[in-house]
C-alpha cells in the first residue's frame, strides 16, 4: 500500500502543474511549466537521496545513481516525458479518484454531461475493483507521461530507501517537449552514457513497444486574393475554400479513425484561415519506411497539382522528418526487449509486444545510439478528455523498473 499511496501522492501533485508544449514556440522547453517541474522533480530527487541531479538551461533533467557492489552490471537509464500535449488544454487540471471502480459509467462533469462510458471504451473493464484516476472532463489528465515520471521516481526512491538492494549504474531523464517531436532535440549524451534505456512511456498493462511509425510533420501555406464579395467574379482567390479543396485530394481512407495496426495516415491537426490567408497543419505517419516515403510524395504532388490549377501558385509546403521507425536498431539489441519481457513475466505481467502507433523519445535515441523501447506506464485515451490511469497498474509499471534494475545484473559490460 505504501507504494501505490505514494504513486499517487506524487502523480496528484504532477498533473496540476501546467506543462504543455507549444509547436509556435521556439524556445527549449516551449514553454515555462515544463521547467518548473522539472526543477519540482531535482528537488524530490535529492530529497530521497539523489545526489547527482541537474537541471539543464533546456529543461532536460538528469540524474544518476552510483552502482553499490555491481560495478561489472552495465549501465541503464529510464526516461519519461515532462510536458503535456497541446491537442487540449492541461491547465488547472482537477483530477478525480474513482476507488474501486464498480464497472458503471464515470460521470467526469455532471454540469457538461461529460461520461467516461465503458460502452466506448470497453477497456474499462480490466478495472473493476481498481483505483481510477481521471480529470474532471474540461481538461486533459496528463498521464501521458507524468504516470511514468511518478512510477520512475517511486522506484529510485525504493532503492534509495533499501540500500541493501544491489545494482548497477542507473541514469534517468525527464525531458521537454516530446508530445510536439522535439524531445531529443537537445538531450545530451554525455550526461546519460547508458548501454541502453526504457522511456517509460506506454498505455495498457503489458504493453511492451520496440516499433515506431516513421514520423513527417507537413505545415501548408495558402496565400488567397481578398476582395469585396461584391465585386469578386474573376478575382477572387478563397484561401480557405482552395485548403478544403486540398484537404479533399487526401485518401479519406487514411485518417487515424480510419486505421489500426500497422496502417499508416494523414492527419489534420489544425485548420487556420481567412479568404486571403490559410495554413493546414498536418502529421504523416507510416511504420513501413517505403509507404511513410509514398505519403510524403503524395502531399508534394497533391501541391503541385493545386500550383498548376491556379496559376497565382498560391501553395507552399514545409515537410519536416520527425522521427523513424526504430524497430530496425532495436532488432540488433534484442536482449533490450527480452529483458524487459522477462521482467514482466516474472511479476505474473503478460507482455503485449504491439507497434506504437505514435512515437516516443526513445525512437530517435535509438538512432543516436541507445536502442530504446517502450514500457507501459498505465494511461489510456491519451491527448483528450476522457484520458484516465488506474492506480494498480502504475504500481505494476514501478515493480517492472525495479525488476528489469534486478535483471541487468545478469548483464556483463
Amino acid at each position: 500500500m505504501e507504494m501505490k499511496e505514494k504513486l499517487l501522492d506524487r502523480f496528484l501533485r504532477y498533473v496540476q502543474i501546467d506543462t504543455q508544449s507549444n509547436e509556435e514556440s521556439d524556445s527549449c522547453p516551449s514553454t515555462e511549466g515544463q521547467k518548473v517541474l522539472a526543477n519540482l522533480l531535482k528537488e524530490e530527487l535529492i530529497q530521497i537521496g539523489v545526489s547527482h541531479v541537474e537541471v539543464d538551461d533546456n529543461g532536460y533533467l538528469y540524474a544518476y545513481i552510483p552502482a553499490n557492489k555491481c560495478d561489472e552490471t552495465p549501465a541503464i537509464g529510464f526516461i519519461a516525458h515532462l510536458d503535456t500535449s497541446p491537442d487540449m488544454s492541461g491547465k488547472n487540471v482537477k483530477p478525480q479518484v474513482h476507488e474501486n471502480y464498480d464497472g458503471k459509467p464515470i460521470v467526469l462533469n455532471e454540469k457538461l454531461e461529460i461520461v467516461l462510458d465503458p460502452k466506448d471504451y470497453p477497456h474499462l473493464q480490466y478495472h473493476i475493483g481498481k483505483t481510477i484516476i481521471t480529470s474532471d472532463g474540461t481538461t486533459l489528465l496528463g498521464a501521458d507521461d507524468k504516470a511514468g515520471i511518478a512510477e520512475i521516481i517511486t522506484a529510485i526512491e525504493y532503492l534509495m530507501y533499501n540500500p541493501d538492494i544491489t545494482h548497477g549504474p542507473i541514469y534517468i531523464a525527464f525531458t521537454p517537449d516530446e508530445e510536439i517531436g522535439r524531445g531529443v532535440d537537445k538531450f545530451n549524451l554525455d550526461k546519460f552514457p547508458v548501454k541502453f534505456a526504457y522511456t517509460i512511456d506506454g498505455s495498457f498493462e503489458g504493453e511492451l513497444a520496440y516499433e515506431t511509425f516513421n514520423a513527417a510533420s507537413a505545415k501548408i501555406f495558402i496565400q488567397g486574393n481578398n476582395i469585396h464579395p461584391g465585386d469578386a467574379k474573376g478575382k477572387m482567390l478563397n484561401a480557405i475554400n482552395l485548403a478544403v479543396e486540398f484537404h479533399s485530394l487526401l485518401p479519406s481512407n487514411q485518417k487515424p479513425e480510419y486505421t489500426t495496426g500497422y496502417e499508416g495516415f494523414y492527419h489534420l491537426l489544425q485548420l487556420n484561415g481567412t479568404v486571403e490567408n490559410a495554413t493546414l497543419s498536418y502529421i504523416i505517419r507510416d511504420h513501413n519506411k517505403e509507404k511513410f516515403f509514398q505519403k510524403k510524395k503524395f502531399i508534394e504532388n497533391a501541391i503541385d497539382f493545386m500550383n498548376k490549377k491556379y496559376p497565382a501558385q498560391p501553395f507552399s509546403l514545409e515537410l519536416k522528418d520527425q522521427y523513424y521507425n526504430m524497430r530496425e536498431v532495436i532488432e540488433k539489441n534484442f536482449e533490450v526487449v527480452e529483458l524487459a519481457k522477462k521482467a514482466m513475466e516474472s511479476l505474473n505481467i503478460e507482455p503485449k509486444i504491439i507497434p506504437i502507433r505514435g512515437g516516443t523519445d526513445g525512437a530517435r535515441l535509438s538512432f543516436m545510439g541507445i536502442p530504446c523501447p517502450n514500457i507501459f506506464a498505465g494511461g489510456l485515451n491519451f491527448h483528450g478528455k476522457y484520458e484516465y490511469v488506474a492506480l494498480e497498474t502504475m504500481e505494476k509499471a514501478t515493480q517492472v523498473i525495479l525488476k528489469i534494475v534486478d535483471l541487468v545484473k545478469n548483464f556483463k559490460n
